[in-house]
């Protein structure tokens, strides 16, 4: 998400390079291409006028502070701008209420609201503790009401039976009941998907509201659905009191502009934002990192707390202590560092975290190294044996014919892992010396990325 719209806005402030200073006449035509990028973005037009008159107000009152330059300077206003549109602070879910707390899910059809229950159910149960039960009212497509089940149990959350002869509303009171005597610390109320100019079907999501009483209200929106899911959001909003918004299907090919208009249009902050098809891809939405990736500076806390959470801290410790011993990074080390990146999502995911320079494409990287590839160098590795990972410079001509056999790959598969080995075993090198400041140094792009400093 975002990529075009990052690529058009670099391209826009680099027009100010060798400006002395930010005039109304050299940021005119700047602001017309951020304009421009803006709309093809699908960001709505209101916002996309609003958003450009702040800019311009902030730019031509703006005193550059040194060591900056004029692109550097706008770029700066454009970041505070893309927060304040996003919505400054991450919105996070409250639970201090009597137990059950329920959340209930809204939004148009298709936008992924049983997937988005059952993700939310396993953040909640991993990361906060908590007891979740899910329950489907979604009577109009019985195929849902297994779905969530089946979701249910893969989450490790409890389930409220629920049939599609039955209404929605009585649905909800006996969930909540069930809720209560299991001891459930929170309820997830899965609903139909409904179009927002039907009647009969938004006056049936007023009754089930009604009848849950929910304490978040979260309107799921698709990140590529474009303008129209915009102004079913503020339909949404006029007969539900949204609490909060859900972002789903970011990773794909979404341009963004939903992001940006949703929230300036309802007032409600996003909350949440779908990050891919495992159960584990939901992160949370912070305005400021956002705008950082925007503008291509990249996301490193978020990667950070990422490798926290997903990578196994006992391997990393003994990695770098051995390190620190001055002992080589072998290729079981290797290994490890591949399996780790499939779990987090792979090397797409990972990028787009990272600051890099204008000239680096995202997309030729992610080609280079997707998640099939990764998966056929672990092959590789596993076809060694424990001497020639522990000792890669024994592996000769033959050895290679015989780990290239055993591993289904060419032996010029196995050439490029071990060239890979020997970068990966310098990098680890920088970072045993100087630690992580020193490793992201030698990265693409150079320097400590914001938020590091």
């Amino acid at each position: 998400m975002f990529d075009n719209l990052s690529s058009r806005l670099s391209d826009a402030t680099r027009a100010l390079t060798g400006k002395g200073r930010l005039t109304e006449a050299n940021i005119k035509d700047t602001l017309r291409q951020v304009r421009l990028a803006l709309l093809e973005a699908d960001v709505a037009l209101p916002v996309v006028k609003t958003f450009i008159e702040r800019i311009r107000d902030r730019a031509l009152g703006e005193d550059i502070g040194k060591g900056l330059s004029p692109g550097q300077a706008l770029i700066k206003i454009i970041h505070a701008e893309l927060v304040r549109i996003l919505g400054s602070e991450s919105a996070l879910l409250e639970f201090n209420a009597q137990p059950p707390v329920v959340i209930m899910l809204a939004g148009l059809q298709g936008a992924g609201k049983t997937t988005t229950a059952a993700k939310l159910a396993k953040r909640l149960i991993d990361r906060d503790k908590k007891k979740v039960m899910l329950v489907s009212v979604d009577v109009h497509r019985p195929a849902a009401i297994l779905q969530l089940q089946t979701l249910a149990g893969e989450v490790g959350a409890l389930h409220c039976d629920s049939d599609a002869s039955e209404q929605p509303v009585r649905i909800v009171s006996r969930a909540l009941d069930e809720a209560r005597r299991s001891h459930a610390d929170v309820l997830i109320v899965d609903t139909a998907g409904r179009l927002h100019v039907d009647a009969d079907m938004m006056q049936e999501i007023v009754a089930i509201h009604d009848a849950a009483q929910p304490h978040e209200t979260l309107f799921v929106i698709d990140s590529m659905a474009g303008q129209d899911a915009v102004n079913a959001a503020t339909v949404f909003d006029q007969r539900l009191p949204l609490t909060g918004i859900v972002l789903t299907k970011a990773d794909g090919d979404a341009k963004g502009g939903v992001a940006l208009s949703v929230r300036e249009v309802t007032g409600k902050p996003i909350c949440f934002m779908g990050v891919g098809e495992k159960i584990d891809a939901l992160e949370v939405f912070h305005p400021d990192r956002m705008a950082s990736r925007i503008l291509g500076m990249g996301d490193v806390l978020t990667l950070v707390e990422e490798i926290e959470q997903k990578v196994g801290k006992d391997k990393t410790e003994k990695l770098a202590k051995k390190l620190k011993k001055g002992k080589g990074f072998d290729l079981s080390d290797l290994a490890d560092q591949l399996q780790q990146m499939v779990s987090m999502g792979g090397i797409a995911s990972i990028l787009e975290k990272l600051p890099l320079p204008g000239n680096v494409n995202p997309a030729a990287l992610q080609e280079t190294a997707n998640e099939q590839k990764i998966r056929r160098q672990i092959a590789i590795i596993n076809s060694m044996t424990l001497k020639e990972r522990r000792f890669p410079k024994t592996i000769n001509g033959s050895r290679k014919k015989r780990i290239a056999k055993g591993a289904g790959q060419q032996i010029q598969d196995v050439n490029r892992l071990l060239k890979q080995h020997l970068q990966m075993e310098k990098m680890m090198k920088k970072m045993a010396k100087g630690g992580m400041k020193n490793l992201l140094r030698g990265m693409p792009g150079g320097g400590m990325p914001p938020g590091l400093r």
